[in-house]
């Protein structure tokens, strides 16, 4: 076996999401696959970056983060995630949630320690943990409404669990953690003294009568839970790289001196502008909502039009369609048909799951997009019967 490789590269593949935009771009397709806006970012936002640029904010920040964004944040955590921040104790700006989340494993985790992942996962939170020399323990969400089984939620925690990473709202599946199971794992978090890592990305992004909270405001957790979120979705901002880490001082301490040596520190005149974004009135936050519930709507429609059976989200930006009675072998053979026959890329649901199976039949695809570019998608997919029966008559498997 060669030797010039780390043996820990080999427990993982690259992202299969950004696989699929690529190979979106190369053949043509709708690219329904990657959670990123293809649409304008706010007006206001990309005016306060040129004038911070302008202002000469082309310098190192200080390395945690520019003083004006921490202030933004640590009022935006009091006043919508209520739990106490201190912007000079508890607050460390990463470049993107991705870093925050590397950063805060690294900084907290020993070889040999375990963390708790709840499955389907976001693609990154397995590599993660083994790169920071851990041991994954995989609890899966349950079907049809991805919920969480206590036993076996109960049963993953244990003697070397260190952690546990919560991903709320959810992707993929659009999951909104309940107070009664986040209550759950606060218990189990302090009976094993176990950390609570939080990915809260999509906060703003919910719908109906779902509400976001953060375990950090649950009696006894602000100081056994690190909170990661960002500006990428909500501002629809995903190329300026702007999350944060926030945790207790001594913690927050360690997450720092990773950070200072993964990427020194994020662009100084987006945090200036990120600043800004963080004080827009609460009409943003209505008008976001209105939005992706409107775009939520024009995709579930297009979906089910087209045959595939799926359920609304109650946050985040991404629909699961059931693929199991489209009579092909696998995921990865639905997203090639689609990508290559119907001209639209989605996400293989095995790429979620560590048991593969779990994931064979589902496909994920996004709503974070133009109406333009959603109406290309449904017209493209209101040909999908056409091609599956033209496909079952040629014999093709």
């Amino acid at each position: 076996m060669p030797t010039d490789i780390s043996a820990k590269t080999r427990l993982f593949t690259e992202s299969v999401i950004r696989e699929m935009t690529r190979r979106a771009l190369k053949c043509g397709a709708v690219n329904l696959a990657q959670g990123f806006p293809d649409f304008a970012a706010p007006a206001e936002i990309k005016e306060a970056a040129k004038r911070a640029i302008d202002e000469e904010y082309n310098q190192y920040a200080i390395t945690h983060g520019s003083p004006n964004f921490r202030r933004a944040i640590a009022d935006k955590v009091r006043s919508y995630n209520g739990f106490p921040c201190d912007p000079d104790r508890n607050i460390t700006v990463t470049c993107g949630a991705t870093e925050a989340m590397i950063a805060t494993m690294l900084a907290v985790i020993n070889p040999g320690d375990e963390v708790i992942v709840f499955e389907p996962f976001y693609e990154n939170y397995g590599p993660d943990v083994i790169l920071a020399g851990a041991t994954p323990r995989y609890v899966a969400l349950r079907d049809p409404d991805f919920s969480i089984d206590r036993a076996e939620l109960e049963a993953a925690f244990g003697p070397r669990t260190k952690a546990i990473v919560i991903n709320t709202p959810h992707n993929p599946s659009g999951k909104v953690f309940t107070r009664t199971e986040l209550e759950t794992i606060a218990a189990l978090c302090q009976r094993h003294d176990t950390l609570a890592i939080t990915d809260e990305i999509y906060e703003h992004i919910i719908y109906g009568g779902a509400r976001h909270i953060s375990i950090a405001s649950l009696k006894g957790m602000a100081d056994r839970t690190i909170t990661i979120s960002g500006l990428s979705k909500t501002y629809s901002i995903t190329g300026w790289r702007l999350a944060y880490a926030i945790a207790s001082e001594r913690i927050t301490a360690a997450i720092r001196k990773v950070h200072d040596f993964l990427t020194v520190g994020a662009p100084h005149p987006l945090q200036e502008a990120g600043a800004v974004a963080l004080r827009l009135p609460e009409s943003f936050y209505a008008e976001l909502t209105a939005m992706y519930e409107r775009k939520r709507g024009a995709l579930y429609t297009a979906l089910t039009r087209a045959g595939l059976q799926c359920s609304n989200p109650d946050g985040a930006y991404y629909i699961v369609a059931e693929i199991g009675s489209l009579g092909f072998k696998d995921d990865f053979a639905v997203a090639d048909f689609l990508l290559d026959e119907v001209g639209v890329a989605a996400v293989p649901g095995s790429s979620f799951y560590h048991r593969p199976e779990l994931g064979h039949g589902k496909i994920r695809f996004t709503f974070s997009k133009s109406d333009e570019t959603i109406a290309a998608a449904a017209e493209r997919l209101s040909h999908l019967q056409e091609k599956l029966a033209s496909r079952s008559k040629s014999g093709t498997r």
